[in-house]
């Protein structure tokens, strides 16, 4: 029922589609989202979360995971990130992968809503420690598409993968185009 009211409001109501797959034998991978432009990212993904079936996840810091909204961001994926013990976040999220049997994390690269001229790196370098997959999502708000690609399994040569990343998104408009990645 709740996958019903999901698709009813996204598909029919918003006007969104969604292409590509998601594979439920990937277990364990980055969800590389991209670009984020609006808070509204946030519930697109929830909607697309919705649809597919599959769990995907986000990493916060501890603190918001206490009462009152402690439960909900649990609810929704959320993993409390504890960084107290000098680990830095790249260990400390790749050591959540190791702990966890099935863990997609959704990371948007611009590290804000706000205009920015580079991606920042770090989902890259927990996909090489953690051993998954960067699997790239494009919320195109020009074309009411969620778009899912192939896994893409990082080789360690981060500026011909990242060459090959940013161009999958190229043409792709946010919420807010103004505040898009360049690249695009």
């Amino acid at each position: 029922m709740k996958k019903f009211i999901y698709k009813l409001i996204f598909f029919k109501i918003f006007g969104w589609k969604i292409t590509g797959t998601m594979s439920p034998e990937v277990k364990k991978s980055i969800l590389m989202v991209v670009p984020h432009t609006s808070w509204y990212d946030f519930f697109l993904g929830l909607f697309t979360r919705g649809i597919i079936g599959l769990q995907m996840n986000f990493v916060a810091k501890k603190e918001l995971f206490i009462f009152p909204f402690g439960y909900y961001f649990k609810w929704v994926g959320g993993a409390p990130l504890d960084r107290g013990k000098n680990e830095n976040k790249v260990d400390a999220i790749a050591k959540i992968f190791e702990e966890k049997e099935e863990f997609r994390l959704a990371i948007a690269p611009e590290g804000t809503r706000k205009k920015v001229n580079e991606l920042k790196t770090g989902f890259y370098y927990i996909a090489l420690k953690a051993n998954v997959p960067i699997i790239p999502v494009a919320f195109d708000y020009g074309k009411k598409e969620v778009k899912l690609f192939d896994p893409f399994y990082p080789t360690g040569d981060k500026d011909a993968d990242f060459q090959y990343l940013i161009s999958l998104f190229k043409g792709v408009k946010g919420k807010y185009s103004e505040n898009s990645f360049d690249s695009f």
